[in-house]
């Protein structure tokens, strides 16, 4: 099993990170941006977007995140992960469309501005959805051990890397109380494997 992936990207971090906590090694070959190879026509036939990670286990090919966690989950049996009865995977998607939605749009975007440099977006706006997102996932947390209940899912980690980072995009965490206990719990998962930080945003005047 291959995974292209980069070292800051929140999205390849979440797949690491999964696979190191149930125990599935893997081969990770960075990818670089900058020079666009991520877009370049060999690596569009893996991923017609051109997007990071990038999951080959033999002849299968699997884009997409979120989509990787759920192709391991499945082929390892990772129920725990993953639930299989009708309430739990629901609970779980509610939370992969979050981290696609409101995080992807919210804390994501915010750091794409200050790490990549990204003109797409405004500061503002940005900043204002992760707070918005911040203050519901805190009070989901606030009676929680993890978002859907008292074990982690790949929810939790679809969640995790863009808010563990959210400072890098001028995001404070500082009233989160919830959430930052969560990110704790996360952290203190055996197997964890930490999001590479930069001194980007807040972090540059933590420093």
């Amino acid at each position: 099993m291959k995974i292209y992936t980069h070292p800051l990207s929140g999205h390849a971090h979440r797949v690491r990170l999964f696979l190191s906590l149930v125990g599935i090694n893997a081969e990770f070959e960075d990818i670089d941006l900058a020079s666009g190879k991520h877009k370049s026509e060999d690596f569009i036939k893996l991923n017609s977007f051109g997007q990071i990670p990038v999951l080959i286990d033999g002849d299968t090919v699997i884009s997409d995140s979120i989509a990787i966690m759920i192709y391991v989950a499945k082929k390892y049996g990772k129920t725990d992960w993953l639930p299989e009865d009708a309430i739990g995977a629901a609970n779980v998607q509610r939370w992969l469309a979050v981290s696609a939605g409101q995080i992807a749009y919210g804390p994501a975007a915010a750091r794409l501005i200050t790490v990549f440099g990204a003109k797409n977006y405004r500061a503002d706006e940005t900043v204002t959805r992760a707070h918005n997102v911040l203050k519901v996932i805190n009070q989901e947390l606030e009676n929680k051990d993890f978002i859907i209940g008292t074990t982690p899912t790949i929810a939790d980690l679809a969640l995790y890397s863009y808010i563990d980072r959210a400072p890098e995009g001028n995001v404070d965490l500082s009233e989160y109380k919830a959430v930052k206990d969560w990110l704790s719990r996360i952290e203190a998962l055996p197997g964890f494997v930490p999001f590479q930080k930069t001194n980007a945003g807040l972090e540059k005047s933590a420093v």
